[in-house]
């Protein structure tokens, strides 16, 4: 058996393969492939609306609030944010807690004035800043609720009493928020959602239109919102697994389920790395991520070891960014705890031998 603790494109539900698969061959009956069928057919029409719908109850989402199926993933969001709520001349702030961060950072600061109000950078970005103060004068605050490459996660919206952006893209559905903490939110779907392709976009409408800029229309909310995520052919395919994954997240529970779920796999894994000698975390503890557990060995002989171990046990995935190094079991909705404890089981295993 393999177990997928890979970080990028997401494991997902074997329920949610075989549909997906079954409609690679015949998607609704309808004698055509979903990789071939129109987007303007009244058959996607409805994936479209479902998926949406689903977003929209497993999150609670407020009538105010457009909820979008774009392309392009977070690092067009990047740009695409600042481009639709950000004046000219005008300023906003930005939380740097690690790569991608400090990537969105940057790409709005082609567009407008960026202060960055904290950073962990100074600690390779193994914890996440506190007291940090916003200046009022910024249009948004902006920040990254969980850093997938060095294992840190943000659960409580920071105390701002401006407009605030986030970008949820590997813990959107794993726990419970409250969208109306937020005036947007951006993921791509390719770690809870679904496959790779599809970003969804979660946005107040009154925060919209008022920039003063004139945007390509490819890259203006209002545009894409008005079009019902038809403005030009979306990532068909992605949107149907995103929207299967989706129903099997309801079926499940909801998002209230799966956060206990994953609140059960962060604690078992956790607890491992600090009862084995082996094995060192990477994160502060009060900031350790629940989707993305870092941690690294001794010497790199010992890591060697333990990955070629891991393999054998047929672990896949777990080897760390090269930015910390180590080992990165990264444990989205879909891996189940049947996977946390082959991981942990191959832990002890290597800790037995090597007594």
């Amino acid at each position: 058996m393999k177990h997928n603790f890979g970080a990028g494109p997401c494991i997902l539900p074997k329920e949610v393969f075989q549909e997906a698969s079954e409609a690679v061959i015949d998607f609704n009956n309808t004698g055509l492939s979903i990789l071939e069928v129109s987007h303007r057919s009244k058959e996607f029409e409805q994936v479209v609306i479902e998926a949406e719908a689903l977003v929209r109850e497993l999150l609670n989402v407020p009538s105010d609030y457009s909820v979008l199926f774009l392309q392009g993933g977070a690092s067009q969001q990047f740009a695409m944010v600042p481009m639709n709520i950000l004046p000219e001349g005008g300023k906003a702030a930005y939380l740097d807690t690690g790569v991608w961060a400090s990537k969105a950072a940057k790409e709005a600061s082609k567009l407008g004035n960026v202060e960055i109000v904290a950073s962990s950078s100074d600690k390779n970005y193994n914890y996440i800043p506190k007291d940090f103060a916003v200046p009022a004068d910024a249009t948004y605050f902006h920040y990254t609720s969980n850093n997938t490459i060095y294992g840190t996660e943000i659960f409580e919206k920071p105390a701002v009493n401006i407009p605030t952006v986030v970008d949820m893209s590997s813990d959107i559905f794993s726990r419970v928020i409250n969208v109306e903490d937020y005036d947007l939110i951006y993921a791509g779907a390719q770690k809870n959602m679904g496959p790779a392709g599809a970003t969804l976009v979660i946005v107040k409408n009154d925060i919209l239109g008022k920039s003063g800029r004139t945007i390509p229309t490819i890259f203006d909310y209002q545009a894409h919102a008005k079009a019902g995520s038809m403005y030009n052919t979306p990532p068909v395919f992605s949107i149907y697994v995103s929207m299967l994954n989706l129903r099997w997240l309801k079926a499940k529970g909801g998002v209230e389920v799966i956060e206990q779920e994953n609140i059960v796999k962060a604690r078992t894994l956790y607890d491992e790395i600090e009862r084995n000698p082996f094995f060192k975390g990477t994160a502060a503890e009060a900031d350790r991520s629940r989707m993305n557990v870092t941690f690294v060995m001794d010497t790199a002989e010992q890591e060697a070891a333990f990955l070629e171990l891991a393999k054998e046990r047929g672990l896949i995935g777990i080897k760390g960014h090269r930015s910390v190094g180590g080992f990165r079991a990264s444990i989205y909705n879909a891996l189940t705890i049947t996977s946390i404890n082959a991981l942990v089981d191959t832990m002890r295993e290597f800790e037995d031998r090597n007594k």
